[in-house]
């Protein structure tokens, strides 16, 4: 599909979100694609990386709220929760490539990348409290145990942005650079990785993430409930009608 692109070279597999024009938001089919491309990968040895990347505009702009608005996608085995649960328990490196606004789920998904570099145009925000949601992809757990209560609390209660200079002060990237240059890092350093030995890379990750593997699991799945919950709520139905009305007037 044209809104996400799989490219394979050598032993990186890079997707990319290419819905620019919407900023990148990401629908049910975009869900599906990522997922079916993560789950192939875990379990194909001619692939040692995956890159995830956007534009040097916009990285994501979250979910697309048309999507929130259909009630026969709210249930545990929607396509969002298939990648977070993909993207989760990937075995390999993932390596990230983040410009402009990553909201929502744009910025959530990075937690369980272990590589992310980032654009000095980044900005990084997780407002679902603002929805009338809850947050997800075990975001409840690791904002708290990267940023520390208080920072995570400004982040997921007010739903407050913060830039790359704070995120890489925090450890929740790896380094800043012009977005012109971003994806190319990404690249080289997937390809550093792509020429270690697999099954050390494999066992390192394992390692780094064993204390907190079942925990991110329960984490996510508790949050799954809660979330397809509030999705119901009149304030989560409010806030996506207000979007709505709003950009259909702004098309009028």
């Amino acid at each position: 599909m044209t809104d996400i692109l799989i490219d394979r070279s050598d032993a990186v597999l890079t997707i990319t979100l290419n819905r620019v024009e919407k900023k990148n938001s990401i629908t049910v089919a975009m869900y599906a694609a990522m997922a079916d491309a993560l789950t192939a990968a875990a379990t194909d040895d001619a692939i040692r990386v995956v890159v995830l990347q956007g534009h040097e505009t916009i990285f994501s702009a979250g979910n697309d709220i048309g999507d929130f608005m259909n009630p026969s996608l709210d249930t545990a085995e929607r396509p969002a929760f298939r990648f977070l649960r993909a993207i989760s328990t990937f075995p390999k490196p993932l390596v990230a490539a983040v410009c402009g606004p990553a909201v929502g789920i744009g910025t959530t998904m990075l937690f369980h990348c272990d590589l992310v570099y980032a654009g000095d145009n980044a900005a990084f925000s997780m407002p679902f409290v603002n929805l009338g949601l809850c947050p997800e992809a075990a975001s409840s757990y690791l904002a708290p145990q990267l940023m520390g209560y208080g920072r995570a609390a400004e982040a997921l209660l007010l739903g407050e942005p913060f830039l790359a200079e704070t995120a890489l002060e925090m450890g929740f990237i790896s380094r800043i650079v012009p977005p012109g240059e971003a994806a190319a890092l990404a690249q080289r350093q997937a390809r550093k990785l792509a020429a270690k030995p697999l099954p050390s890379l494999i066992e390192t990750k394992r390692l780094m993430k064993k204390g907190q593997t079942a925990i991110v699991a329960e984490r996510m799945a508790e949050e799954g409930a809660s979330f397809s919950r509030l999705l119901r709520e009149p304030a989560a139905q409010a806030a996506f009608g207000a979007f709505m009305h709003k950009h259909s007037v702004s098309k009028s």
